[in-house]
């Protein structure tokens, strides 16, 4: 069964600067290393990771990537600026072989995706909340409302 890791990117800071530059707090690197840390211990791994281009969320991706296998890494604009419609046609163009796929991004989109696809009421994931989602379907292009089940979250 293919699963779905969607995780928030852990505490950012405020910077003067573009928010694409904005990095963690050290409650942000901390809560990841944790979070890694709970990952490794459940023997997860990742097979494709799909990570917005943005400074806070490749930080939180490259701390988690200290502790799990992440095979393949695609980091892209189109997360950052996407809306729900756009994450669900990037995880229908997951390839095939692909079994266990992270998605690292930003609220409001991420939290509406899980609660979309796990056809549930709205969770606000909190800034490095992972939630791990199973799909119902054979499938990544058959990925859609309803489609997978919510079966743990890390907060």
């Amino acid at each position: 069964m293919k699963q779905l890791l969607l995780l928030r990117h852990a505490e950012a800071s405020f910077s003067q600067g573009l928010d694409l530059e904005r990095r963690l707090t050290l409650k942000g690197k901390e809560k990841s290393a944790r979070l890694g840390q709970e990952l490794a211990k459940k023997g997860f791994f990742v097979d494709l990771m799909y990570c917005s281009e943005a400074a806070r969320t490749q930080e939180t991706a490259e701390i988690v990537k200290k502790y799990i296998s992440i095979r393949e890494e695609v980091i892209t604009r189109k997360i950052y600026n996407s809306d729900l419609n756009g994450l669900i046609e990037l995880l229908e163009d997951t390839p095939e072989t692909v079994e266990s796929c992270l998605l690292v991004g930003h609220n409001p989109t991420i939290s509406l995706l899980l609660s979309h696809l796990s056809d549930s009421n709205y969770i606000g994931m909190q800034p490095g909340m992972l939630a791990r989602i199973e799909l119902e379907v054979p499938h990544w292009r058959m990925i859609g409302l309803g489609t997978c089940n919510l079966r743990e979250i890390f907060e």
